[in-house]
């Protein structure tokens, strides 16, 4: 009884969760329905349906193009009212899947009037990115000179920083370099107005450490490293840096390490053979400049130090094109700009841009951060002098990357409302599987059991649950999966109950009586029923068929050589009798025990 209580409560559960997400029931859109014909069936059957789907519903069906003869893919125009009668009609017997043709756009690029002129974040692939994460939950802290509120960063949002240079809390840029650097990082997007940031959900801390000058000392560096870690940064950027190694630099960036935090740094702008220093300090990712043709910027540090590379800029004299182009101030009136800055100080805002994107996706360790940076950077094979470190920043790579092997909870609920699962509808009306039904024969296989426990008392085991599911309904949700260049009829095999076998390769939803009979649950009866343990399998298969056949019987009686009409619902009533006497009758004193 506790069992099916909690089945029961589970099952109530979820149906509660997918009918209060009608938020996110949108499955695109469509007008026009795909039928894809099973492969055994022939010209003149599929010709014949088609005059029958032209007839009843006053369509005229056609194939896709002239090749899709021989994947017999057929067209129809229509809605979802349609597509519901369709599945319901003749021809869903015929059809390996009838389902929406919808109509996919080009991915559309930011609606920031001058995002066309920052060449520098199509370069590193950010629009693939953006489909699966914009930086969502990631806070970067930018130590830097501050930033100002400027017009293209007020929906970007902002957690408390501070002023180190001036020792108060409001860490307003009084330079303009730190506010271009933000804005690199999370430049309010898609808001009609200025250009674009990489990871434009992410929040931003402002940490100023450099006067207006753009000058700053390395105790106030290291107090503002350990004040992001102590206050919920996940990553850090410093567009700064000079020479010689500092312990106290080093000790901050140690602890910043250990407590999760991705650390980014400037390899510097002298054309040197070494990074600048912090870029140089372990557990610190070092950033080079690529200029717009993606090659070293003139200016770029590189060798020692050099973990990666990314867009820093490189005008041709007075002409900004070459640049990296955000929203800033003008230090000398402290009003609003579009400049385009080059250094290494804008590349590497690019690169924890990125390490934002990663973080949104679920990757906080920072040395983890910075392997999948890495591997999924564009590899340079002649690199000799170590200009670009791993290679290129790719940032579609790397959230790729980072992805690969694991189902997220976004892809998760992307998949069930691409197949419709978060429309109520969609279960109501059907689809690839009716849900009710299923529930119901599931249901029915746990009352079922316990109505012959309360007569003939056994002990519940995972040998009976399994053998109520795969008579009852199968893993049933394994039915909606589709990948790409698959075989389908795994799925199908996996998702069907042991009625539905018989035509579960095929992909037709009509029972065949030979599986949907008593003679699977008599052989398994006779082959186990002496052994302890897997006797409980044969058992829970009997009952679990009783259900199944019941429901069918009442709601969905297509038979194979037999039709769909009282001849199918007699056969299917009596063999669920069977069913369950034959479970009876194996649970009784003598036939079973415990499990």
């Amino acid at each position: 009884m506790k069992n099916l209580l909690l089945l029961g409560l589970f099952l109530g559960g979820l149906w509660l969760a997918i009918a209060n997400f009608t938020g996110l029931a949108h499955q695109g859109t469509y007008d026009s329905i795909v039928l894809d014909f099973r492969e055994d069936v022939g010209a003149a059957q599929i010709e014949e349906q088609v005059q029958a789907i032209a007839k009843q519903f006053h369509i005229s069906p056609r194939l896709n193009s002239e090749f899709s003869l021989a994947d017999h893919v057929f067209v129809v125009p229509g809605d979802e009212k349609l597509l519901s009668a369709l599945k319901k009609s003749e021809v869903r017997k015929y059809t390996e899947f009838i389902e929406p043709n919808y109509i996919y756009q080009a991915f559309i690029a930011p609606n920031d009037p001058d995002y066309g002129k920052q060449w520098n974040l199509r370069s590193i692939n950010v629009e693939a990115a953006w489909d699966e994460t914009k930086g969502k939950g990631a806070i970067v802290a930018v130590i830097d000179t501050g930033i100002s509120p400027v017009p293209d960063l007020a929906k970007t949002t902002f957690v408390k920083g501070y002023d180190f240079v001036n020792d108060r809390v409001e860490a307003v840029d009084d330079n303009g370099h730190g506010t271009h650097v933000a804005g690199t990082i999370a430049q309010s997007t898609n808001n009609s107005f200025g250009v674009a940031g990489i990871a434009y959900e992410a929040s931003l801390m402002p940490l100023k450490v450099l006067s207006s000058s753009g000058g700053g000392t390395i105790a106030d560096i290291a107090e503002a490293i350990r004040f992001a870690a102590d206050n919920g940064a996940h990553i850090i950027n410093m567009s700064l840096g000079g020479g010689g190694e500092n312990q106290l630099m080093k000790e901050a960036i140690d602890y910043a390490h250990s407590k999760g935090v991705v650390i980014v740094a400037a390899a510097g702008n002298s054309d040197e053979n070494a990074a600048a220093y912090p870029a140089r300090y372990p557990h610190v990712i070092g950033v080079s400049a690529l200029g717009p043709a993606g090659t070293k910027a003139p200016y770029s540090n590189f060798g020692a130090g050099i973990d990666i590379s990314a867009p820093g800029g490189a005008k041709d004299g007075d002409d900004p094109a070459g640049g990296i182009l955000q929203n800033t101030i003008n230090p000398e009136t402290g009003e609003s700009m579009f400049e385009a800055y080059q250094g290494t100080s804008m590349a590497a805002p690019h690169v924890a841009g990125v390490a934002a994107l990663l973080k949104a996706e679920g990757i906080s360790n920072p040395d983890e951060v910075e392997d999948v940076l890495k591997q999924s950077a564009l590899k340079v094979e002649d690199d000799s002098l170590n200009y670009y470190g791993a290679g290129k920043l790719d940032a579609a790579a790397a959230v790729k990357l980072a992805t690969r092997g694991r189902i997220t909870f976004h892809d998760f609920f992307r998949w069930l409302r691409d197949n419709g699962y978060l429309n109520p509808r969609f279960w109501i009306d059907g689809g690839v599987i009716a849900l009710w039904p299923k529930i119901l024969m599931v249901i029915g296989s746990y009352l079922l059991a316990w109505f012959l426990r309360n007569f003939f008392p056994f002990t519940w085991g995972w040998s009976l649950s399994t053998g109520l599911i795969a008579g009852s309904s199968g893993l049933f949700f394994l039915k909606g999966i589709y990948l790409f260049d698959a075989p389908q009829w795994p799925f199908r095999v996996l998702g069907s109950s042991i009625a539905e076998l018989g035509g579960s390769i095929q992909g037709t939803t009509a029972l065949n009586p030979i599986f949907a009979s008593v003679l699977i649950p008599l052989v398994l009866i006779a082959l186990l029923l002496g052994h302890r343990q897997w006797k409980w399998l044969a058992i829970g298969t009997a009952i679990g068929m009783t259900a199944c056949l019941g429901v069918s019987a009442i709601l969905s009686p297509t038979m194979m050589w037999i039709g769909d009409g009282i001849a199918a619902r007699i056969f299917l009533i009596v063999n669920a009798l069977l069913c369950f006497a034959l479970a009876r009758l194996a649970v009784q004193p003598g036939g079973a025990s415990t499990i």
